[in-house]
């Protein structure tokens, strides 16, 4: 590794602990789980995954799109410990499904659908950290669906922050937001010495000293509610933090719903690091092509780890890759040097830790939010065309309005629906002069132009004469050349003649006689 690289992976390091750490915690909560077994899953993810990811500036740790499971999971099966047998489980499908090379299928999720679930995750983002700027912080870090615990939704949630205003969250997200924003300004970079310094380390440490002036100097107009702070676990001695660690029950190998929650599991956490994988090489300014068959390697390697020692499952995850990216990573140190600081932090400085408000992570993540979902990205998408457009803006849509999985499920459909319209008209050119027929097929034909062939063949009038060329076609599929042969029977009733050129022998087409000429 280059020195430059290694400054700038310290620096991106430092700025994705900053914002991994309350999101850690706060799916955690919202999965009904220890405070430490987030934490847990964020070191493990951005020390074990890191190293061996398919990607260089992916980054991993406990997910949002899993706390639903996680909290139903412990409920369903009585103890946490016997949920922890579940996520190593897990693991070792996820381990099976990369040896199988499954991950492959990531391949086939259309770039519209990948660019809108970036535009998306970056829309969710601003939208649910405005009320955590304002001072409310009723939902939980990291969630990204659209309905809430608490009975709000992402909307409404901004609504009663707004009519709540808490004054010195307002203010230091303010700040927060102006120092973030100068830190940007070509005067800035052109000092040596304040350019070494990374903006969201600034705004954390300006947050704590705010509040802490605050407190001083204006009595009650400070942030004392520890709602509002960021609440890292705090053990009095190292015996007492070794405690924190969890093994899972071994017994409960032998449940039958303990394997049932693995693949779950498995599954829907394997569908979210493929989609991130994705998203994290779009991201990349190096456009380095990952390896999807290798992270679903390390992440089944980090999600036997985490859950044999008291952590939630762990994911790669959007929201921390595009910190990574946007703060400079250029190698997979950068995620290394992140969990390496989540775990020095638990050690060393939770009580310092825990005077950050939350208000100041607040405008670090609403900036991340902003540059993913760029004016400038909707323009070049719909500057593509409606069929680039349409799947990019409905996943966009899609996810804002419920989540991620869901968005870019709905997302897929709209744009497999492109692809089918494209294929459908595309491949095939008809022209006729004076009774004489040319039916060209200009690429490969499959079962799903089937219609669309049956429908130029029944174009074609009684006493007329009909050429198929299949010469820039590399395959035709059977169904294709039934049709053609069906046709070719119901031509002796209409008087059609009928001629092929380079239609038979292709690839899985039988051979078919010309028709005699009438």
């Amino acid at each position: 590794m280059v020195r430059h690289d290694l400054k700038a992976d310290l620096s991106a390091g430092l700025v994705v602990f900053l914002v991994a750490l309350p999101l850690c915690l706060g799916i955690a909560l919202a999965s009904g789980a220890p405070l430490f077994a987030g934490l847990i899953a964020g070191i493990v993810g951005g020390t074990v995954v890191a190293i061996l990811s398919g990607s260089e500036v992916s980054v991993s740790g406990p997910a949002a799109g899993l706390a639903v499971i996680v909290a139903t999971a412990i409920q369903n099966l009585g103890a946490f410990e016997i949920f922890l047998a579940a996520v190593a489980l897990a693991g070792l499908l996820q381990i099976g499904l990369g040896l199988l090379k499954l991950g492959s299928l990531s391949n086939y999720v259309p770039n519209a659908v990948i660019k809108g679930m970036l535009a998306a995750i970056g829309i969710v983002i601003v939208l649910k950290q405005i009320p955590h700027a304002l001072g409310r912080d009723k939902d939980y870090e990291g969630d990204l669906s659209f309905l809430e615990a608490a009975g709000e939704n992402t909307l409404t949630d901004i609504v009663q922050a707004v009519l709540s205003l808490n004054g010195p969250a307002v203010a230091i997200a303010g700040i927060s937001l102006a120092i973030l924003l100068l830190w940007e300004r070509p005067e800035i970079k052109r000092v040596v010495w304040l350019r070494a310094i990374p903006g969201p380390l600034l705004v954390v440490v300006a947050g704590i000293g705010l509040n802490e002036l605050f407190r001083m100097f204006f009595g009650t107009f400070h942030i004392s509610d520890p709602e509002h702070l960021v609440r890292l676990p705090v053990a009095a001695s190292f015996q007492e933090f070794l405690t924190q660690f969890r093994l899972p029950d071994f017994a409960a190998f032998g449940r039958k719903n303990v394997y049932t929650t693995a693949a779950t599991i498995a599954v829907v956490a394997s569908l979210e690091s493929l989609l991130s994988l994705e998203a994290a090489d779009k991201l990349d300014p190096q456009k380095r092509i990952s390896s999807p068959n290798r992270e679903l390697l390390a992440q089944g390697v980090g999600n036997l780890i985490s859950g044999m020692i008291g952590g939630l499952p762990v994911t790669s995850v959007v929201v921390r890759t595009s910190a990574n990216v946007y703060a400079g990573a250029r190698t997979r140190w950068s995620s290394f040097t992140h969990g390496m600081l989540l775990l020095v932090a638990v050690l060393a400085i939770p009580g310092v830790l825990n005077r950050t408000p939350l208000a100041a992570l607040a405008a670090i993540l609403i900036v991340i939010g902003y540059r993913l979902a760029r004016v400038g990205l909707f323009k070049s998408m719909y500057a593509a065309g409606w069929g680039q457009f349409l799947p990019f803006v409905v996943t966009v849509v899609a996810i804002v309005l419920s989540d991620l999985l869901v968005g870019v499920g709905i997302g897929m459909v709209v744009g497999l629906f492109f692809v089918i319209r494209a294929n459908h008209h595309d491949p095939l050119t008809l022209v006729n002069q004076d009774g004489y027929y040319l039916l060209r097929l200009n690429k490969d034909a499959t079962f799903i132009h089937k219609s669309r062939v049956k429908d130029i063949l029944r174009s074609i009038p009684d006493n007329s004469s009909l050429i198929i060329d299949g010469t820039k076609a590399l395959y035709i599929d059977h169904d294709i050349a039934e049709v053609v042969q069906e046709f070719r029977h119901a031509s002796e009733f209409k008087n059609i003649t009928i001629e092929t050129k380079n239609f038979e022998n292709r690839r899985g087409v039988a051979t078919y006689r010309p028709a005699a000429a009438h």
